[in-house]
């Protein structure tokens, strides 16, 4: 199995610094990559949902980019979203990205306007071929408004540099039929994106998880694709259900509001609050963020 595709994928949050402008802050950057890389995840992913890419510039993408690709200095492959709305930005976006040294780009569906197939399938093929590196196409329908058909992804696996698919759809209807197309096709693998279906997705063929969750439960995560793959289900069963009391104060509000304020209360790194216009967590939902790392023995 290649090594770009399998364990865990950690989709960093991107740190910010508590000033007007809520800059990028590195250091707390380099803490979390070190906690993460210590504790044994297999590749980091700047710049995807958790990472707030559509609240950076392109400038500010680009930098971050480049600090993460030389802090990690080769300890982990480091992935970079480069999917933007539309192609011409996100070639310029991949073709920066390949030359400050990404082992391989995640790449989004454009969002806000619905998208036919043969949209998507040019989009992914103009960017594919404008870069040498590996290329993870990344499906979150509910986010985008478009979802990349079985179909399309067939067709997309023929293009060499395509090499997978991170699924956050949620939906088993699209992670069985995207399981059947990488089974066809040697050099495409799955990636889940959905961390509630990790367990389902890797007994069903799956070689690694974007696990957004593994930014807070970096132990937890591990130890659940260790579990995955030594084929102890009691195990993975334990570890895959406590990952929902997280889960569930998540979903209280925007993506990464909770996951960045548990980050920096649990003392893994002081990564700020997310970008306005999200707004900071009030006391209730603090409180709640507090009682769920209580749960986790993380305060």
């Amino acid at each position: 199995m290649n090594n770009l595709f399998s364990g865990i994928i950690t989709p960093i949050v991107t740190p910010f610094n508590d000033d007007p402008e809520q800059t990028i802050n590195y250091k707390a950057t380099d803490h979390l990559i070190d906690h993460l890389v210590n504790n044994g995840v297999n590749g980091i992913f700047a710049l995807g949902s958790n990472g707030e890419f559509t609240m950076l510039s392109t400038r500010e993408r680009l930098a971050f980019s480049k600090h993460v690709i030389k802090y990690v200095n080769h300890r982990v492959p480091v992935y970079i979203g480069t999917g933007a709305c539309n192609t011409n930005e996100a070639i310029y976006l991949a073709q920066e990205s390949e030359k400050i040294g990404a082992d391989a780009l995640s790449v989004i569906t454009p969002y806000f306007f619905k998208l036919r197939d043969k949209d998507i399938y040019n989009y992914y093929r103009d960017i594919a071929n404008s870069v040498k590196i590996p290329i993870i196409l990344y499906n979150i329908p509910a986010n985008t408004q478009n979802n990349i058909s079985s179909e399309v992804l067939d067709k997309l696996a023929q293009i060499p540099n395509i090499m997978g698919i991170k699924d956050s759809s949620g939906k088993l209807d699209n992670i069985n039929a995207y399981l059947d197309i990488v089974k066809k096709h040697d050099n495409l693998h799955f990636l889940i994106g959905s961390d509630s279906k990790i367990s389902y997705a890797y007994t069903h063929g799956a070689s690694g998880a974007i696990a957004g969750t593994s930014n807070l439960l970096v132990k937890q995560v591990v130890a659940l694709n260790s579990a995955l793959r030594a084929g102890d289900k009691k195990m993975a069963k334990k570890l895959q259900e406590d990952l929902n009391p997280l889960r569930d104060v998540m979903h209280k509000a925007p993506v990464p509001v909770v996951l960045k304020r548990a980050v920096t209360l649990a003392n893994i790194a002081n990564v700020g609050d997310a970008r306005r216009p999200e707004v900071a967590p009030d006391d209730e939902l603090v409180k709640e963020i507090n009682q769920m790392l209580a749960h986790y023995n993380l305060i």
